[in-house]
């Protein structure tokens, strides 16, 4: 197992995998030393991250972690590359279901809270849900509120992978696997929907992200295998709009509810199956795409799928998020933090 993450001074980052680009006027120098990946190299799935006040970035996983069952585990970083665990979302399971799993979680400050929402399913839930868990430190405990809903009262099937997005500080969630991607507006205090669903995107995507940029929408979404090992065909693809709630549309400008957009990274350099991404921004303001993916030859440990922690640098230089190559790298610039 690599432990050092940072190569030798002496390599350059020409020729490596990373954002084009100068760091914006006022920026105190920019980083000279690399990375490699995974940054992460426990089991971890379906990251998502939050940048604290302090500027620590807090990174969720699915609660299986190939070691033990951790209840969305947590780890930190000073500078995206760097991890260490933090602890658990929770003390306990929620209470409001029985026999399942908390997967793919997402983290959103608001109100001057944490927001965790989570899935609350198992393999082949005929009826699997979404909770919602509040915190004041972002490394946990986190108190759980409850169901926020389950597919048949929202009228989703396999309602999972939730992921809040703030607009003008109102909150609106997107969620779904394989059944349609769908959003809709969330009251303020962020426990309970308002107003109708809107379908975004079709039955081939899982794990939707939102960010916005240049006045523009961006749809991020999981297509393909996620958990086959070696076998995974999981990757991530993209679409915009001008409206949040869209339609979203790929380069090609067909509507993503029933066309597949670009590839923003898919597998290759060694690894497979990439997916189930979030979108941070560092102090030079590039965008880094932190997902997970299987290094080859390293499919489970034991029986648990070993999905471990990979970023890499967002490049939107044709207008389109993508990774340098459309693969993960194996090594790029670190990001720059001030």
């Amino acid at each position: 197992m690599r432990r050092r993450r940072f190569l030798a001074g002496s390599v350059g980052v020409a020729g490596l995998s990373g954002c084009a680009g100068s760091p914006p006027d006022g920026f105190d120098g920019g980083p000279t030393e690399t990375y490699r990946n995974p940054v992460f190299e426990r089991v971890f799935p379906d990251p998502s991250v939050v940048r604290a006040a302090d500027g620590t970035f807090y990174a969720y996983g699915t609660e299986e972690d190939g070691e033990r069952f951790r209840r969305v585990p947590i780890v930190e970083s000073e500078d995206l590359v760097n991890w260490t665990r933090a602890g658990e979302a929770f003390e306990s399971k929620p209470d409001w279901r029985d026999g399942a799993y908390l997967w793919a979680p997402d983290v959103v400050r608001m109100n001057g809270t944490y927001y965790l929402y989570y899935s609350y399913a198992d393999w082949g839930d005929e009826n699997p849900g979404i909770g919602v868990a509040t915190g004041d430190d972002p490394a946990g405990p986190f108190t759980d509120r409850g169901k926020l809903f389950r597919g048949d009262e929202i009228g989703v099937e396999n309602s999972i992978d939730p992921m809040v997005f703030l607009r003008d500080g109102a909150p609106y969630l997107f969620w779904g696997s394989r059944r349609g991607i769908y959003a809709i507006a969330l009251r303020s205090d962020g426990l309970d929907t308002r107003g109708e669903k809107t379908r975004i995107a079709g039955d081939h995507y899982e794990g939707a992200y939102v960010v916005e940029r240049g006045g523009r929408y961006y749809f991020f979404g999981s297509v393909g295998t996620c958990c086959e090992g070696m076998s995974s065909t999981y990757h991530v693809r993209a679409g915009r709009s001008d409206s949040l709630l869209g339609p979203y549309e790929g380069a090609d400008g067909n509507d993503l509810r029933e066309a597949k957009g670009p590839v923003v990274v898919e597998g290759g350099n060694g690894f497979v199956g990439p997916g189930h991404n979030a979108v941070v921004t560092d102090d030079a303001g590039d965008d880094w795409l932190l997902y997970h993916a299987y290094e080859e030859g390293e499919g489970y440990v034991e029986e648990t799928p070993r999905r471990i922690l990979m970023v890499d640098c967002i490049d939107w230089s044709d207008g389109w998020p993508t990774v340098e190559g459309k693969t993960p790298s194996r090594a790029a610039r670190v990001p720059r933090i001030d």
